[in-house]
């Protein structure tokens, strides 16, 4: 009997054991389901104002205020290679009185450790030109600027690019850039501009609030070659075999830019404030721009192949503040 009660004594320590020991034993981790792969679409996007709209070192705004967005859808074709394309729109105010510039763009964005390369091609189109004649009665009863300046009917242009920045460490960047036009303004000259930048960045807690700072610049040169107008009084006529006999196109001024500045980054804002400066006469300025605000010599004839006559302030030294707001649609996920 002994035995009996011992052995029912022995079941019930079991039994209730049991439980205990199997609430101490680790549950079985439930499935996951494997993380989905990342899309290799985004988009960049951004707008920006400033005082001035300076392009390579000439005022496009007429040294007033404009503003500027973008769109840009990018795909990834490996975490080192991307394609992208997007189009800008800016206001300006050039001598031809277009609505805005508007600029279709893509290329291929590969990287190689701290080198980032950049290839594409950029098409500059000006809706809705005028052409303004130096003389009336010239181009078809067009209107005529005071100064005698002379335009194109239709200045768009296209160019292709070759870029790459080397990341030396989080603060050093160097970049070298290169463009090419056959037709610099649809003007028939050719235009090919280089330049070097560098830019410094400032330790992350170099300033408090998230603030971080930058300073940079930038220098280049522009070779532009012969026209395939004349500037001027035959605006409208081409030069050379086709062209009236005794006229040849003008021969544009290379010159020399450079621009340098300090910026200030906070989350997507970025306050750019910077100098920009060209080694280009006023009168060989009026000779690239045909300003309609160039001032004129009395008793001059200010036709743009003799730009001596009158001088623009479009490519003098320029202060431009800027502040733009640039993100992508994965930053906002």
């Amino acid at each position: 009997m002994k035995k009996v009660v011992l052995s029912v004594a022995a079941a019930l320590a079991v039994s209730v054991a049991a439980p205990a020991l199997a609430a101490d034993m680790p549950a079985k981790a439930p499935k996951v389901a494997p993380a989905a792969a990342p899309s290799p679409w985004d988009i960049a996007f951004g707008a920006a104002v400033m005082n001035d709209y300076n392009f390579r070192g000439i005022s496009q705004s007429d040294r007033g205020p404009a503003g500027f967005a973008y769109f840009e859808p990018r795909f990834n074709i490996t975490p080192d290679v991307q394609l992208y394309g997007g189009i800008a729109a800016t206001s300006v105010k050039l001598a031809t009185d277009p609505t805005a510039e508007i600029d279709l763009y893509g290329g291929i964005r590969p990287t190689f450790g701290p080198l980032q390369f950049d290839f594409g091609g950029i098409y500059y189109w000006y809706p809705h030109e005028t052409q303004f004649c130096g003389l009336p009665g010239l181009c078809g009863g067009n209107p005529s600027f005071p100064n005698g300046n002379t335009t194109l009917a239709d200045t768009d242009f296209w160019e292709v690019y070759a870029r790459v920045l080397w990341t030396i460490n989080p603060m050093w960047t160097l970049g070298a850039n290169l463009y090419y036009s056959p037709s610099w303004l649809n003007t028939g000259a050719s235009g090919t501009y280089a330049s070097g930048t560098a830019k410094f960045t400032a330790p992350e807690n170099f300033l408090p609030n998230g603030i971080t700072m930058y300073v940079s610049g930038e220098a280049g040169y522009y070779w532009l070659g012969t026209t395939d107008y004349l500037p001027g009084v035959y605006s409208d006529f081409p030069t050379g075999p086709s062209g009236p006999a005794g006229f040849a196109g003008a021969s544009l001024p290379d010159y020399a830019y450079w621009n340098v500045g300090i910026g200030f980054n906070w989350k997507v804002f970025t306050l750019d404030l910077r100098y920009h400066d060209t080694d280009l006469s006023k009168a060989e300025c009026n000779l690239l721009t045909a300003d309609p605000g160039a001032t004129v010599i009395p008793g001059g004839v200010a036709i743009n192949n003799t730009a001596t006559f009158a001088s623009s302030k479009w490519c003098g030294a320029a202060f431009v503040a800027k502040l733009s707001a640039d993100l992508t649609l994965g930053s906002l996920k």
